[in-house]
């Protein structure tokens, strides 16, 4: 049920980035480009969006610009995240890494260009939201891909290899990795459905511990996971030195941690009753997830 619900939302956002691409001027990078953001990926934070927003009676037409921008950023990490510098993987997805399909300089750029287009995405003129709301949720967007986001984690990531960190360090630095591209889905949520500040702050935090759960689970299929399931290579983590909360806690702690989180996390959305029925079922896909 979930798999159908990941591979429907993934083609609803694939087909809107066809689309809007189609509607570009055409340059070298727009191949690179769609071969690191439509091609593959389960696109689950797009579903989270889809999901929250139900909670939230939202339409689609209100949050299909999100879901795009999002994977746009996040298709912008990887792409980054692949290159020889940093994790120098050759595989993402099931398929060749982008800088191994068209080059090292290709990829850079291709990233790049897909971290601004989000930005475009948003602003896009026939996007029915206010100036107000698009400004808001703009700047949240940046703070969550920028150096205090997503590049920060990375940067931490790369510093951290072969360090002995403490735990609090280590979550810290996931959550701006992997956590804070989460953190910016509900919140934009949060933003279009008018809630309080309050209200979005709460959403906010959810988004965080979302991400953090996700990054433990791709840990636990870092190490046992199977390759043609996962689209990427295994067990690279301990080659790498990698510091995860899964190396410094051990499986069995480490996965407790995890459970507890997942706990917490429904906990927080039993308040929404049947309307969170879809969000809960994707949040329970997150943990146990072979792929």
């Amino acid at each position: 049920m979930i798999k159908k619900k990941l591979i429907k939302n993934a083609k609803k956002v694939d087909k809107f980035l066809i689309n809007y691409l189609k509607k570009q001027n055409n340059s070298l990078l727009v191949k690179p480009m769609k071969y690191g953001v439509i091609s593959g990926g389960k696109k689950i934070r797009s579903t989270i969006i889809f999901d929250l927003g139900k909670i939230f009676n939202l339409s689609e037409k209100k949050l299909i610009n999100i879901c795009a921008a999002v994977e746009c950023i996040h298709s912008y990490s990887l792409i980054h995240d692949d290159l020889p510098c940093m994790d120098n993987d050759k595989m993402r997805r099931g398929k060749p890494s982008t800088h191994i399909k068209f080059g090292e300089a290709s990829a850079v750029l291709a990233g790049s260009s897909l971290l601004t287009l989000a930005f475009e995405i948003i602003t896009e003129e026939k996007y029915e939201l206010n100036s107000k709301m698009k400004n808001e949720i703009i700047k949240f967007l940046a703070s969550c891909s920028g150096h205090t986001g997503i590049a920060g984690g990375q940067e931490l990531d790369l510093k951290f290899e072969n360090k002995n960190k403490k735990i609090n360090q280590i979550i810290d630095m996931q959550k701006k990795k992997t956590g804070k591209l989460f953190n910016f889905c509900l919140y934009a949520v949060g933003v279009i459905a008018d809630k309080n500040k309050k209200e979005k702050k709460s959403l906010s935090n959810l988004g965080e511990e979302i991400g953090l759960l996700f990054q433990l689970a791709d840990d636990f299929l870092d190490k046992k996971g199977l390759k043609y399931l996962v689209g990427k290579p295994v067990k690279k983590d301990n080659k790498k030195g990698k510091s995860t909360l899964l190396n410094l806690m051990g499986e069995k702690k480490a996965y407790l941690y995890a459970y507890n989180l997942k706990k917490k996390i429904l906990r927080k959305l039993e308040k929404h009753g049947k309307k969170a029925k879809d969000l809960i079922n994707t949040i329970e896909f997150i943990l146990e997830r072979k792929f």
